[in-house]
């Protein structure tokens, strides 16, 4: 694994859906647990989500806690075609904190010139994960809250790249054709499974938040 610790941030369902099927997200989980996220997010030198989750969610990613850090985390979008809008609250936000967008190598002369620092990691069809992790501890970069979403959460699995799960579950059921909280991990065999195990049970009124480590 990675010198860097990577968090993976999951808040679903009980059935394990992190949005119902046309993306509408908000808010499966209690204020309470979105209190608790943005201490997650203070307590990391950076938050991580995939492009999906910029344009359907248009996030801030900051911290707003009471009272808020000395610093922002650095915001990562993980965007191989460069599609972070420049009207984004990110991009609209740089004065909060530094944006990052790792792309797969095509140039983002708009964006940098908007103040967003372009990472450029790897040359596929998506941004290489590994690469990114490896840009982000060059730039001295210990923790990451990676909050999704699903695609890019299964990427990080896939890569063996999660050193601990925090998982926010609310008490309703949004059914099989909810968006799922993981995307496909292409296992043929269960013992190829990772496997975790609980280190922390909290009830945050009626959700529960669990935290794993790799088994």
């Amino acid at each position: 694994m990675s010198g860097v610790k990577i968090t993976l941030k999951i808040a679903t369902s009980l059935d394990s859906r992190i949005a119902l099927a046309d993306g509408t997200s908000q808010w499966i989980t209690s204020s309470g647990s979105r209190a608790k996220a943005h201490e997650l997010r203070a307590a990391h030198d950076a938050v991580l989500v995939g492009i999906g989750t910029v344009l359907a969610d248009d996030p801030l990613l900051t911290a707003r806690t009471v009272p808020l850090p000395k610093t922002q985390p650095v915001r990562i979008i993980a965007d191989s075609h460069g599609r972070t809008p420049r009207s984004s609250r990110l991009v609209q936000s740089i004065s909060s904190g530094r944006v990052v967008v790792a792309t797969n190598g095509q140039p983002q002369d708009i964006l940098a010139a908007s103040g967003v620092d372009i990472w450029r990691c790897g040359n596929g069809i998506r941004v290489d994960v590994k690469e990114l992790v490896r840009r982000a501890e060059a730039e001295g970069i210990t923790s990451i809250l990676l909050e999704g979403g699903g695609t890019l959460a299964a990427s990080f699995i896939r890569a063996d790249l999660v050193h601990e799960i925090a998982w926010f579950r609310a008490p309703i059921l949004i059914g099989g054709d909810g968006l799922p909280a993981l995307g496909s991990l292409g296992l043929s065999d269960l013992g190829a499974a990772s496997r975790w195990r609980a280190v922390a049970t909290e009830r945050i009124g009626d959700d529960v938040f669990d935290t794993y480590v790799r088994a």
